[in-house]
C-alpha cells in the first residue's frame, strides 16, 4: 500500500521556477493545479520516515525529496513579511511561489517535518528552520493570554482564537525539536495525526509478557538501545 502510494505521490512532484523549489501538486478529478497547503507540509516527515524501509539507492532518494519539500515549506513562512506562512501557495511560471489564502492559524505541519528530519539526519539546520518559526510566532501571534492567528500573513493582522492543536502539537513538536532524542524514541513510540505518542509493543515484548521464552535478550538489548536514544535506519 506504501509503495503505491509513493507511485501516484510521485505523480504530483513538481518544481517552481526560477528558485527550483520543489513541490506537490493538488489533484482534483484527472486535473492537476499548481497549489499545495501549508497542511501537506506534513509530508515531507513522512516520507523521511517512510525511506526507512527501501534500499540505500531508493532510501536517499525519498530522504532527498522530503528535504527539498521541507525547504519550500519552510520558505512558505520566509516569503511573508511577518515570516509566517499562509493557508495555501500557488506556483506561477517564473513567480515561484505566491500566496494565496492568507491566514494563518498557528498550523503544526511544518515543524513537524522539521522534528523528524532533525531526529533522522541530525542537521541542526532543521533547529534553526524550526527556532526562526517560533521567533514568528512570538513576534507575531504571542499575546497576553497566549498565542492567536493571523488573518492576514502580509499584514500581521490578528484574528482573536488559539486553536487547540498550537499547544497539542505545534508547541509540542517545536519542544522536541530542540530535546534530547531519548526524550519520546522515535524506535520506541509512534506519534498519531494529532501528535499523540503510542507505545510501540514488538512481537519480543508480546511474547515477553505472554510468558514464551526466547525474547528477553531481545528486549534488554531495545532497553539498552532506547535509553541510549538511538533510531536506527534498517535497510
Amino acid at each position: 500500500m506504501w509503495e503505491t502510494s509513493m507511485k501516484g505521490l510521485l505523480s504530483l512532484v513538481r518544481r517552481t521556477t526560477p528558485s527550483s523549489f520543489t513541490y506537490l501538486c493538488e489533484k482534483m478529478g484527472s486535473s492537476l493545479n499548481d497549489k499545495m497547503d501549508e497542511l501537506a507540509c506534513f509530508a515531507p516527515g513522512m516520507l523521511a520516515l517512510g525511506s526507512s524501509g527501501y534500499s540505500p539507492d531508493e532510501a536517499q532518494k525519498f530522504l532527498s525529496l522530503a528535504e527539498e519539500l521541507a525547504w519550500t515549506c519552510y520558505n512558505f513562512y520566509q516569503s511573508t513579511p511577518t515570516k509566517l506562512a499562509g493557508e495555501n501557495y500557488f506556483f506561477n511560471d517564473g513567480q515561484d511561489m505566491s500566496v494565496g489564502t492568507s491566514w494563518n492559524i498557528l498550523r503544526p505541519e511544518t515543524v513537524e517535518s522539521l522534528f523528524y528530519l532533525w531526529r533522522l539526519t541530525g542537521n541542526k539546520t532543521y533547529q534553526e528552520w524550526g527556532w526562526n518559526i517560533f521567533q514568528a510566532f512570538e513576534k507575531n501571534s504571542r499575546v497576553e493570554s497566549g498565542y492567536v492567528g493571523l488573518k492576514d500573513v502580509n499584514t500581521g493582522v490578528k484574528d482573536n482564537m488559539m486553536q487547540s492543536f498550537f499547544l497539542a502539537e505545534t508547541l509540542k513538536y517545536l519542544y522536541l525539536l530542540f530535546s534530547p532524542s531519548s526524550v519520546i524514541p522515535l524506535d520506541e513510540w509512534v506519534f498519531n495525526t494529532e501528535a499523540h505518542p503510542i507505545k510501540i509493543v514488538t512481537r519480543n515484548d508480546r511474547a515477553v509478557s505472554s510468558g514464551r521464552s526466547g525474547g528477553s535478550q531481545e528486549l534488554d538489548r531495545q532497553s539498552r538501545t532506547r535509553k541510549e536514544g538511538r533510531f536506527r535506519i534498517h535497510h
